[in-house]
């Protein structure tokens, strides 16, 4: 699985840390950015880095992890586009709602509210989690994509 990671410069530490834990756990990690940490950065710039890499992928199972100070900004950022589905995540219980019920492609973490290990646990969870694939859970996904 492809997971691609961005962050401005509030996520910037927790996402070099996110990249490297992912990396030696065997998933294919590719770094959206930023490369250097830039105080002024914006973090729409990121989340659409990401959403765009994830879209052009050839893994469809792709998925994207956005950092930054309170996780809103990216949330909102990658849910601009169509087909994601974008959740802000803060403990392994939401992780597993996020994916299980909601079928999210792009986690989004708070900087400000967790540590690395706290993302880490996060990330692995939510990676590792199907979605159920419920009739309920598929005819939300569907009403969502039809707005």
């Amino acid at each position: 699985m492809k997971v691609f990671v961005g962050a401005d410069h509030n996520g910037f530490d927790m996402k070099a840390v996110l990249v490297e834990e992912l990396t030696r756990a065997g998933y294919e990690v590719i770094d959206e950015g930023d490369k250097k940490r830039k105080p002024d950065d914006d973090f729409p710039q990121f989340a659409e880095q990401v959403v765009l890499a994830m879209k052009a992928s050839d893994d469809p199972e792709s998925r994207g992890i956005l950092v930054c100070g309170s996780g809103q900004g990216m949330c909102i950022a990658a849910n601009r586009f169509k087909g994601i589905r974008a959740a802000l995540v803060w403990n392994e219980h939401e992780a597993r709602a996020a994916r299980n019920d909601d079928d999210s492609n792009i986690l989004c973490l708070p900087a400000r509210s967790i540590n690395n290990k706290q993302a880490i646990s996060i990330a692995q969870t939510w990676l590792q989690t199907a979605f159920a694939a419920a009739p309920r859970f598929k005819r939300r996904i569907k009403q969502l994509d039809e707005l």
